[in-house]
């Protein structure tokens, strides 16, 4: 499989205020790894100069359909062949209109007709042109040839009126196009291998208040817990996400509930364990919390000779693993140094059938990183260490061996019959 962070992105840009939110879109590709390329339709440039984009992505921005790169190849082609993803944010109703009926007049609409990957289309205008029919209709045919249209949100528009047409956010812009991207990464049997599991999720943090103004947490951003969820649904799976508080967009798809505490978690996840057939504890939540919350802020002057009193939090994984049933269990465990005896000692007393170890203090491995070094730990002893990966692939790799898992059971159990 190819990973997501090594795809090429080209990314259009067309003329409207939203211009300006392209440069989110940009860098939330960039961010994730993403080698990304620039299109700018002429009317894009009233809003927003070429050289910006041109500052940040390190590479020329294309403005003209006019001129060959290297003095040789035709521009427009040579780009066509090199990009995994075109996406076109913000796209116009003029843009919408040429695509569908497949006018070529500039660069950006010449490339349209020459890429064969997928085409990403985040339309923005006025909410009177985003419900005209002839919108309306240029939007169906793009639908029925399998451009993925990512729609508009509601909300006060640049000419003052409320409603439909304006740009997508741009983090769900590019969590959506990730999420496609790593769908069409994989065989059709593999997209499908958990249609009919309903997976439950936890990720991120957790937050345990001291006052009204302080609380304990740790660094864990949810990034991997996200990917957990978005390769379950890739994979055709209801998926239920309990996520702490992130700064990350809900993939699309899932169902996300939103928690702060490690009680909240522990109570929402109880809630949605009787239909969950595979459960992956991917959140990293608070071990302790204050014995006693106070009402009002602790004053500096008490803090000297102030004690904090804690007491345990909800151990949610051992809790699941007393409920496994016939669920299929996964459990998470970062830590600052690799012990196997620990690491399987850790996987007996919580009751689950594997344990995701990662070692903090490892290059590319720790938190808010989108890569992770883990090793896996079975139930039956296993040790099986993978090399560095992104989130999205480690995801994966943690359904691969899922899926194994539960064919060898089936397997085994057929042949005691």
């Amino acid at each position: 499989m190819a990973s997501p962070l090594t795809k090429h992105i080209t990314l259009g840009v067309t003329g409207c205020i939203g211009a300006y939110k392209a440069i989110l879109i940009m860098r939330g590709f960039q961010q994730a790894g993403a080698t990304v390329e620039v299109v700018m339709t002429e009317a894009a440039t009233r809003f927003i100069q070429p050289l910006t984009f041109q500052a940040l992505s390190g590479k020329p921005v294309y403005t003209s359909h006019w001129g060959r790169e290297n003095g040789t190849e035709i521009a427009h082609i040579a780009l066509a062949r090199r990009t995994d993803a075109l996406v076109i944010a913000p796209a116009t109703a003029n843009c919408l209109a040429k695509l569908a009926h497949g006018i070529a007049d500039d660069f950006l609409s010449t490339l349209y007709l020459a890429v064969t990957c997928p085409v990403f289309v985040a339309p923005a205008m006025n909410v009177e042109m985003w419900h005209h029919p002839a919108t309306q209709e240029n939007l169906a045919r793009l639908r029925a040839r399998g451009v993925h249209i990512i729609e508009p949100e509601s909300g006060f528009l640049a000419c003052g009126d409320v409603g439909e047409g304006r740009l997508a956010d741009p983090a769900r812009i590019v969590d959506l196009v990730w999420q496609t991207l790593l769908a069409t990464d994989f065989s059709e049997k593999t997209r499908n291998d958990l249609v009919g599991d309903h997976v439950l999720v936890t990720a991120g943090p957790t937050i345990e208040d001291i006052d009204p103004i302080r609380y304990l947490t740790n660094r864990s951003s949810g990034k991997m817990g996200y990917a957990v969820a978005r390769a379950a649904r890739a994979r055709g799976a209801t998926v239920t996400l309990v996520s702490g508080p992130t700064r990350l967009v809900p993939p699309a798809g899932v169902e996300t509930i939103a928690v702060r505490s490690t009680h909240d978690m522990y109570e929402a996840v109880m809630r949605h364990l009787p239909a969950a057939t595979i459960v992956v504890k991917a959140a990293a939540v608070c071990d302790y919390r204050p014995r006693q919350f106070a009402t009002a802020k602790l004053k500096k002057s008490l803090l000297p000779n102030y004690q904090l009193e804690l007491e345990p939090t909800e151990d949610i994984l051992a809790a699941v693993g007393a409920q496994k049933g016939g669920r299929f269990v996964v459990g998470f465990a970062a830590e600052t140094s690799w012990s196997p005896e620990a690491a399987l000692e850790k996987l007996r007393q919580k009751g689950a059938d594997l344990l995701v170890f990662n070692n903090v203090t490892e290059a590319g491995a720790g938190f808010d990183t989108d890569t992770n070094r883990a090793t896996f730990v079975l139930a039956t002893g296993q040790i099986l260490p993978l090399p560095l990966m992104t989130k999205d692939e480690l995801a994966h790799e943690i359904f691969n061996l899922v899926c194994r898992q539960r064919s060898a059971t089936s397997v085994s159990v057929a042949g005691e019959v």
